[in-house]
């Protein structure tokens, strides 16, 4: 893999004449003074950043941390220009020595690239999909005068390969759809290192992404700061990211910084109530492994809840031959025991999910659920069945109906099963209220007037309403943020425990699944690689992907996560894995 040039010592400011200016390489490349941010809306004014003060200085990752709403990406847009029109704001914002509030609209377009550039979360939101990926980089780099023509596709050729694609004269050509998920985020980050920007603002830039992937891109994003001298604005709120990428860390709360300094000591030894309050909540790989073994319950006299046996389930394409998302996968979900399911995008975990719901059809295998034979049941038995089954969907907000208050979303299992009367169903309704935690009075809101945590809780309290014997839960948690997460897990652990139902729990965060797990199945392209206890599965890996999968999920301590980092990359070498070079230590 091609490697980056450093950035000069001086660095040369084009003026339109070969006069150049140089300036402090130690002086901050991004700096926030007194920042104060106000939004009018129509029902009254919204205090987002409070007279914040905030330095990123050439080759340093400052980590901007908190939860929704706390003011993070409103601070990093600001630094772009990029609020809307009924944004007040006060305070100074300096990149790379220019005052963004003093700027024309044309100094502003000219900032954008050539001194600051955003790394977005959501890389299909910031690429263009009707155009190829080569034109959009040669586009940014003609915009900015940086080469045209023929040089411009050299040169995005050039970034493509710095980035980790390779074959790239021929990726140029392709759309980002023929491009996977991190691969997306690599031609993302080559747009916004295209123009040698001395700032770069990563907004959220791996929580789209496999921790695998989310690995790769942190090394890129390492090497630029190192090698090229970037200054990087890192906003999240994985705290193993943090820990991971990080030299300073600053937390923000509801538009107030409230703590800043080195990362391992924020990480490690927190002084604010609310800093100790994210760090606690962080689900630690490994944490459960001094944790007693519970004793193996006794399922030798009951059906299991599922018991999958050679599945195979495909996709039909046109002019296409059937593409194989599961191959061959054999499952048990015993009785009142959670089943972890892990695996990268793309592995076949969300729809095994689905065809155990009996949402997707399957092309051969059996499916048993509570002891029936799930794809032989048509009509009302299979309504019957379903009966005894719940769900809960990664995200929330599409899964309940926004026309629906939240006592109807909560009771429609039992409308649709007509089970009891207007009153009865209230009852049922406040007191699963009661059970997630939520006040009786959102009886009457609707699913906007709720966060996102208090949304989720709405989702499982409609998923246990029929006093399920089988819960399926796909990623019920990733939208969250983190001490929100920290309790929907609880409340979801004690709700297992008291309502006692077998759970097939989906997702790609091993901590989650190392903090709820009884069992664990490893998935990879649709096929099972390793399953097992929960222990033995994650303490004790055997196989090679498994070994990957453990290597690349961060931890929120600095230096535990440097060694796990050390370790990773002495396991790419010991597999033979030379497909990313970017070991930056």
């Amino acid at each position: 893999m091609a490697r980056f040039g450093k950035r000069p010592a001086a660095v040369g400011a084009a003026t339109g004449t070969d006069e150049v200016t140089t300036t402090d390489v130690t002086a901050p490349v991004l700096s926030f003074s007194n920042l104060d941010v106000k939004f009018g809306t129509e029902f009254g004014t919204v205090h987002a950043v409070k007279g914040i003060d905030l330095e990123v200085r050439p080759g340093e990752v400052l980590a901007l941390v908190g939860e929704s709403g706390s003011g993070k990406s409103v601070t990093s847009m600001t630094a772009l220009g990029l609020l809307p029109r009924n944004a007040s704001i006060t305070g100074d914002i300096t990149v790379a020595g220019k005052k963004v509030g003093e700027l024309s609209p044309a100094g502003l377009r000219r900032m954008r690239g050539n001194d600051v550039a955003m790394v977005f979360q959501e890389p299909m939101t910031a690429l263009n999909p009707v155009l190829t990926v080569g034109t959009q980089l040669t586009e940014s780099l003609e915009l900015h005068g940086v080469a045209f023509g023929r040089d411009a596709e050299k040169r995005a050729a050039e970034l493509l390969t710095m980035v980790g694609i390779p074959d790239a004269e021929r990726r140029l050509k392709q759309y980002p759809h023929e491009y996977s998920g991190g691969q997306r985020q690599r031609v993302v980050i080559a747009m916004a290192i295209s123009c040698d920007p001395k700032v770069i603002v990563a907004d959220e830039p791996t929580t789209a992404l496999d921790v695998t992937v989310q690995a790769e891109i942190l090394d890129l994003l390492r090497s630029l700061k190192t090698e090229l001298n970037t200054g990087i604005l890192l906003i999240t709120h994985n705290m193993g990211v943090v820990a991971d990428m990080a030299d300073r860390v600053a937390v923000m709360l509801k538009g107030d910084l409230v703590e800043t300094g080195p990362a391992s000591e924020v990480l490690t030894r927190p002084t604010h109530d609310y800093t100790k309050k994210l760090l606690a909540a962080v689900p630690h790989l490994g944490a459960r492994a001094a944790e007693v073994a519970e004793p193996s319950r006794d399922d030798t006299a009951a059906a299991p809840a599922i018991r999958v046996d050679n599945l195979v389930i495909e996709y039909q394409r046109t002019g296409k031959a059937p593409f194989r998302a599961v191959d061959d996968v054999s499952i048990t979900v015993n009785k009142g025991e959670i089943v972890g399911l892990v695996g990268e995008s793309g592995s076949g975990k969300s729809t095994i999910a689905r065809c155990a719901l009996g949402l997707i059809p399957a092309k051969s295998g059996t499916i048993e659920i509570l002891g029936e034979d799930l794809l032989k049941l048509r009509g009302k038995q299979l309504k019957g069945l379903r009966r005894r089954m719940g769900v809960v969907f990664q995200d929330p907000a599409s899964s309940l109906n926004s026309r629906l208050p939240i006592g109807d979303c909560i009771s429609e299992p039992l409308d649709v099963h007509k089970i009891g009367d207007a009153k009865s169903r209230k009852n049922r309704v406040m007191e699963l209220l009661d059970a997630v935690e939520l006040p009786r009075n959102v009886y009457n809101r609707y699913p906007h007037e709720l966060s996102g945590g208090q949304r989720q809780r709405v989702s499982i309290a409609r998923a246990l309403t029929l006093d399920p014997e089988l819960l399926v839960a796909d990623e019920p948690t990733s939208a969250l943020d983190v001490s929100v997460q920290a309790s929907v897990l609880e409340m979801f652990t004690t709700l297992q425990r008291e309502f006692e139902f077998a759970c097939l729990f989906v997702s790609h965060d091993l901590a989650v699944i190392d903090m709820l797990a009884d069992r664990v199945v490893v998935l990879q392209n649709g096929q099972i690689v390793e399953q097992g206890e929960r222990t033995q599965v994650l303490q004790h890996p055997t196989q090679e992907y498994t070994r990957r999968l453990l290597a690349a999920a961060p931890v929120p301590d600095p230096a535990e996560q440097l060694a796990r980092r050390q370790a990773r990359y002495a396991l790419m070498k010991e597999l033979g894995d030379s497909s990313n070079e970017l070991h930056v230590v």
